[in-house]
This record gives structure tokens, C-alpha cells and sequence, in this order.
């Protein structure tokens, strides 16, 4: 175990200085990366020692999402891509641990890792529209596939990863998706927002008693949702024979209940849809890629394997 921990901290923080400007685009298209950057609150979370030299942020009051695209250096490429949706109980981004890390882990495997900064909900707002983070994510995966063969992308190989509340989000575009409007003047809304496969670490999955997490599900929706809407956006309700293979991780004493990646496991297994869920008995939560040791830590190994036998989809 210790080994895993020095790879996965010898590969993040090899990485970091060779991909230390990865390219910021903007998610939708009428305004620059960026440019809402000044409206939003930095948090510095000490790291740990090993490693300490990578920064740590967490962000909160996102107004105008991103995508930070970090490419495998092209002779490792496999043509896989990843949206990673960091956590923050949608009211901020743990953007480092939750996303460029582990888009430098997936860059050691030949796997694209596109960080997205999704907007935190506003449930007023967006009251007769999709909830604004899985508009986000959804234009994610769409621009993903429509500048596929720019990146050097199978546009049949795009998947989702999420933690925690990022988890919730990723779950969300597991099981609410289309296949584009191919009559859209935007070639971007053409794509479908489909995952090829998803990867859900210590996930929110369910809106609903009893193992809901209540402050992700109010940030989200609201605190006087009503029962349709919470059960619309609990995806172990959602989950469909189109759920993409999805590999979950959770830890038994995680206070994100692992009743959640149960019971999204317990759903596939109903649909008929491949699926892996590798539970640990200690863990907790926002351990991110488990560099800091534990049975945890085995969790990147794994799921390493698990993608390299994913077959592309047709």
C-alpha cells in the first residue's frame, strides 16, 4: 500500500511542473475564462507531507464555470477523456485534491482529465431549468466530443469521474442525458451529453430519506424541494438500461453514507448495467486519491485496470 501512495505522490508531483499552465476554456461560449474570477473566495488547505508542494484550493461563489484541459503527452495517449467534478457540497470546489490531481493521474494512465469548475446552484434561479451544475457538466461532455479530434479524443471514450457532492453531479449526468439537437446552429449542442462511463468517488447519490446528505441536497435544490423534484434528482431512482458502467468507491465509515453508492450499485445491478464497487471499512471522506495511505489508497490501482478493459462504445 505504501508503494501505491509513493507512485500516485511521485506521479502528481512529477506532473505538476510539466503541466503547471494546462489551457482554462470556458464552458459556455459568450464570456472568457475567467472573467467572473474576482467574485470568487480562494481557501488554502494545508496538504499533508506527501504532498505538500501542490497547492490545495477550494473555491466557492463560482459564477462563470471553466474546463482546465490537461492532455497525456501524445505517445502515451490512449484517446480516453475524463469531465472531473471536483466536490464541495455544492457550495464550492475542493478544485486540487478533487480535480487537477487527479487529472494528473489520469494523464499517467494516457487519459485526458478535463477539470470542471461548475457553477455553484442557485435554486431560484434555475427553478424551471436544470439545476446549473449539470448544465455545466452536460456542455462539458459535449464540448469534449465536438473538439474530439482536436484533443486527439475518441468522442466513444468520454467519461465522467465525481467526489462526493461532485459525485452527486456526476451521477446526475449518468442519468439524465440526450443525445444532441442535430438541429442546433451550435455545433457544441449537436454532441450528446452522454458519458461513456462514469467513476463515483464517495458519492451523493440519493435526495431522498434516509441516507440523503442534507446539506448537498438543500445547496442544490432548496430546503422546500418537493418530493418530485428530490426523487428526480436521487439517481438511484434514475438509473436505466443507458446508465453508463460505472465504477464506485466508498468507505463504510464515511459520513456521506455508503448507503448511497449501495444503493446506485444495487440499481445497475437491476438495469443490467457492468459496474464495480470497491467499499473499504475505514476511509472516511475527501480522501481524494489516497496518497495519504490506507486500504483507500488502493482505489486508483483499481480502477486503473477497470478502464483499460472498458471497451469504447458503439
Amino acid at each position: 500500500m505504501k508503494r501505491i501512495a509513493r507512485y500516485l505522490t511521485a506521479a502528481l508531483l512529477g506532473l505538476s511542473a510539466r503541466a503547471a499552465e494546462p489551457p482554462v476554456l470556458p464552458v459556455w461560449p459568450d464570456r472568457e475564462a475567467g472573467s467572473l474570477e474576482s467574485e470568487e473566495k480562494v481557501k488554502e488547505i494545508p496538504k499533508g507531507a506527501l504532498n505538500k508542494d501542490l497547492p490545495n484550493r477550494f473555491i466557492s461563489n463560482v459564477k462563470w464555470p471553466t474546463m482546465t484541459l490537461h492532455l497525456p503527452e501524445p505517445e502515451k495517449a490512449s484517446g480516453a477523456a475524463v469531465v472531473i467534478c471536483p466536490g464541495g457540497g455544492y457550495g464550492g470546489v475542493a478544485i486540487d485534491l478533487e480535480g487537477h490531481d487527479v487529472a494528473r493521474w489520469l494523464n499517467t494512465l494516457g487519459v485526458a482529465g478535463i477539470v470542471l469548475k461548475y457553477r455553484m446552484p442557485r435554486p431560484a434561479e434555475s427553478k424551471d431549468a436544470l439545476p446549473y451544475p449539470l448544465q455545466d457538466a452536460q456542455r462539458a461532455i459535449r464540448t469534449v466530443r465536438a473538439r474530439a479530434a482536436e484533443w486527439k479524443i475518441d468522442p466513444r471514450r468520454v467519461g465522467i469521474l465525481g467526489f462526493s457532492a461532485g459525485g452527486h453531479l456526476a451521477s446526475t449526468a449518468a442519468t439524465h442525458h440526450d443525445a444532441g439537437n442535430p438541429g442546433a446552429t451550435d455545433p457544441v449542442e449537436r454532441q450528446s451529453c452522454r458519458p461513456d462511463f462514469a467513476i463515483l468517488v464517495y458519492p451523493v447519490v440519493s435526495l431522498v430519506e434516509p441516507f440523503t446528505h442534507v446539506g448537498s441536497r438543500n445547496a442544490l435544490l432548496g430546503k422546500d424541494a418537493d418530493r418530485s423534484l428530490l426523487e428526480k434528482y436521487s439517481n438511484e431512482l434514475q438509473v436505466d438500461a443507458q446508465t453508463p458502467p460505472t465504477f464506485l468507491v466508498h468507505a463504510k465509515d464515511d459520513p456521506v453514507k455508503v448507503e448511497n453508492s449501495l444503493a446506485f450499485a444495487k440499481a445497475l445491478e437491476k438495469a443490467g448495467v457492468p459496474h464495480v464497487l470497491q467499499l473499504y471499512e475505514k476511509g472516511g471522506h475527501g480522501f481524494g486519491l489516497g496518497v495519504h495511505g490506507g486500504d483507500v489508497a488502493g482505489w486508483p490501482a483499481r480502477c486503473a485496470e477497470w478502464l483499460k478493459a472498458l471497451k469504447p462504445a458503439r
